[in-house]
């Protein structure tokens, strides 16, 4: 049954760490995403004592925190330096995570410049082998996020953003540390569509399902429910009855914008007969 307490928010950067899990908890919202790249919650600025002050306001508030890294920091990046830096970031993320009671961080594919998919594919498959190595042995779950398209004549493309370039990694990494994160709105920009997508890919691996309204073969938004033409009643239902069973993460506006919005999808999957609570 859906409940709207599986409904999350994505917090991004928008509040300092503790602030975000104090308004999550007024606002009854029981899972929330959050960046360490900038600001007050940069990765490096949870020493052990406010990791540990963070995990236990989290636990006693009832909110469920998951990491989410940022797309702009290439994993697909090859060239020296620059390579190490990136392995140290993710490392970075991965380590404070367990400090701080995350349950997830949200990892990308990374992105090619078009002549290079082949070799970027594969740095970027090697990395997250290696990260997922480094997350096991340090009790965090990595979630491989299935990008957006970019227009075709860009010379810039994110990897992972078909269900051909998805699966290229997910059949390649089996790991307890490691499952998915799909983003229904960014398959709603492919032809395959969400049902496309919800039937080639295994959905047993999906943790969490991120959500944004945006418009059919269009190009990357992320609108507020009924700004665009993304059937959320019609996607609740399919994949709530193919049995998926975790949570979903608004990623939109305000958090005053999201915060509605779960009230409302919520009766969008009524209406479109889901039973819910």
């Amino acid at each position: 049954m859906l409940t709207i307490e599986r409904i999350g928010v994505d917090i991004g950067r928008r509040m300092r760490l503790e602030d975000a899990i104090e308004w999550a908890a007024e606002n009854q919202v029981r899972y929330i995403d959050i960046q360490l790249d900038t600001g007050p919650n940069k990765v490096d600025s949870f020493d052990d004592a406010r990791a540990a002050a963070i995990r236990d306001q989290a636990e006693r508030r009832g909110v469920i925190l998951g990491l989410h890294t940022l797309s702009a920091v290439n994993v697909a990046e090859y060239s020296p330096f620059l390579s190490d830096a990136v392995d140290a970031y993710m490392r970075a993320y991965i380590e404070v995570a367990p400090k701080l009671g995350a349950e997830w961080i949200v990892v990308h594919a990374g992105y090619h410049f078009t002549a290079d998919v082949k070799p970027r594919m594969e740095a970027g498959l090697a990395r997250l082998q290696r990260m997922v190595e480094h997350a096991e042995k340090h009790g965090a779950l990595l979630l491989l996020e299935n990008l957006n398209k970019e227009p075709a004549d860009a010379e810039v493309h994110y990897l992972a953003h078909t269900i051909e370039e998805w699966r290229y990694y997910h059949d390649r990494i089996h790991s307890p540390a490691f499952a998915l994160s799909f983003t229904a709105n960014h398959a709603h920009l492919m032809p395959d569509g969400l049902e496309g997508f919800v039937e080639a890919i295994p959905l047993d691996r999906v943790r969490e399902v991120r959500l944004a309204d945006c418009f059919r073969n269009g190009h990357e938004q992320h609108l507020l429910p009924g700004q665009g033409d993304f059937d959320f009643g019609a996607m609740f239902s399919l994949l709530e009855g193919k049995g998926f069973e975790g949570h979903y993460m608004n990623a939109f506006g305000t958090l005053a914008d999201m915060q509605k919005a779960r009230h409302d999808m919520l009766r969008m999957a009524r209406d479109a007969g889901l039973p819910t609570s």
